[in-house]
């Protein structure tokens, strides 16, 4: 039956999947690199929007219309970039999006009206929100393979492209046009993207080898493999189960591919005894449920980083009298944080479970949050914000790599709609919330979603048990 995607159809010429580690080590270096991209393409665009509206000579209200086009672009390409990936493999479609994401920065520069700034920020759009879900579909199938929760890495990959590309654009704005700047910009993405996509193309997708393993084994693991398949870090891979039987009936395969996959006995999950059926496998319901439930705790985390990248700075300056400068270095201390907490994010996922880390993280930012925005003093409303920002850090990689253990690429689309979704409502809520309250109450409500993935994280946490367990 065909390899190269857990959720895939067949693809000709398909090669076996990826057992050997240097191939895996390659792959996460891939993966890795298009999650860098995404952030440092992005956070250069951004960093550009000033001058972009001198440019357009577009009014406040026309620049936010304009500004939709992300949103909207994103939104209605994510759920379309799952069927994609299940008919093309997540690899392929990773790579196309990656090169429209990088070639498509380069546009807004040229444009000359809040009209045409709208309409190719709607192609930029797309590229974002094809390659979110495409390459986080990517990153579930390979910590599927590695049995390791490594999606925070991928996510700090994500943060650390972002710092770099706000910083490299802060730095060259008053030397470079938005037209040279961006320009360049995409050149060194498509590099990137190709260089990349070379690898990511050329290695299929890997499956689990040895079927659903310990993670699917009730019982004491042994000293050697207690770290990976034990305890809490078993919890990682949650629907193993539903990942084999989706290999096997997502889509029909030739007999000649049949044949080509016995010759590899010993490569992927289904030439080994077939597993017990998971509860959630055996509800299709019940899975999509849980993707939406994924999907909120998604979006209570997207909200908050919403909230802090809009509306950070002006509390600052506006409710606590800080500069300009120390008034920056609100959403700063939150998104260094961030980035801290998602590359030590796989150690805490394997010390405390997915589960336990979920509901640490949202206490840890409700309670940062609350400090940050109702403290009268800077210093501890930095403090807050640092808080704030290693609490969220991890809440959006586990809902999405959860979400995708569960129903694949399908499960990616539908939890990062809902979580970008989260990331479109903060910002305006915030501030109608602002004009009838205050900014630091309107700000709480950040706190008050990040407890509320708290206890809807410990609320499912017996949803999803390996069979057997």
């Amino acid at each position: 039956m065909p390899t190269p995607n857990k959720t895939r159809t067949a693809i000709p010429g398909a090669r076996r999947s990826v057992a050997t580690p240097r191939d895996l080590a390659r792959l996460r270096a891939a993966i890795t690199a298009f999650f860098f991209l995404d952030g440092f393409v992005f956070a250069g665009w951004v960093a550009r929007i000033p001058a972009i509206k001198d440019q357009t000579s577009a009014s406040a209200g026309a620049l936010g219309l304009a500004l939709l086009g992300v949103s909207a672009g994103g939104t209605a390409t994510m759920m379309a970039t799952g069927r994609l990936c299940r008919r093309f493999g997540s690899h392929p479609t990773t790579v196309a999006s990656g090169v429209l994401l990088a070639g498509s920065v380069a546009l807004p520069p040229l444009t000359h009206s809040a009209l045409a700034l709208g309409l190719v920020l709607l192609v930029f759009g797309t590229g974002f929100g094809a390659l979110n879900v495409a390459m986080n579909s990517a990153a579930v199938d390979l910590i599927a393979a590695l049995r390791r929760p490594v999606m925070p890495g991928f996510h700090a990959a994500f943060s650390l492209g972002g710092m770099a590309g706000a910083g490299l654009g802060g730095l060259i704005a008053d030397q470079l046009s938005p037209t040279r700047h961006l320009s360049l910009l995409a050149v060194f993405g498509l590099l990137l993207a190709a260089a990349a996509g070379r690898t990511l193309i050329s290695l299929p997708v890997p499956t689990p080898q040895g079927g659903p393993g310990p993670a699917a084994k009730p019982g004491p693991a042994t000293s050697s493999e207690h770290t990976a398949t034990s305890g809490p870090a078993a919890e990682f891979e949650p629907a193993l189960a539903t990942k084999a039987e989706t290999a096997a009936t997502s889509g029909p395969a030739t007999e000649t591919e049949h044949a080509a996959e016995s010759e590899h006995a010993t490569v992927g999950p289904e030439h080994t005894a077939a597993p017990e059926p998971s509860p959630v496998a055996e509800r299709p319901g019940r899975a999509r449920w849980l993707v939406a439930v994924f999907g909120l705790i998604a979006l209570c985390t997207a909200y908050g980083e919403g909230a802090m990248a809009d509306w950070a700075a002006l509390h600052l300056h506006q409710d606590l009298d800080a500069s300009a400068g120390l008034a920056a270095a609100g959403y700063s201390v939150f998104a260094l944080m961030m980035a801290v907490g998602r590359l030590s994010g796989t150690a805490l996922l394997e010390r405390l479970g997915q589960t336990r880390a979920l509901i640490a993280g949202g206490t840890t930012a409700a309670a940062g949050m609350l400090l940050g925005s109702l403290s009268p003093m800077i210093w501890l409303a930095l403090l807050g914000f640092a808080v704030t920002g290693l609490g969220l850090a991890n809440l959006f990689p586990v809902a999405i790599a959860r979400a995708g253990a569960l129903t694949g690429p399908g499960g990616v689309a539908a939890a990062s709609t809902l979580g970008y979704g989260g990331m479109l409502l903060g910002p305006p809520t915030i501030g109608f919330l602002a004009d009838w309250y205050s900014l630091p109450i309107a700000l709480t409500t950040v706190a008050a979603l990040a407890a509320v993935a708290a206890v809807v994280a410990y609320g499912t946490r017996n949803a999803v048990r390996p069979a057997g367990s």
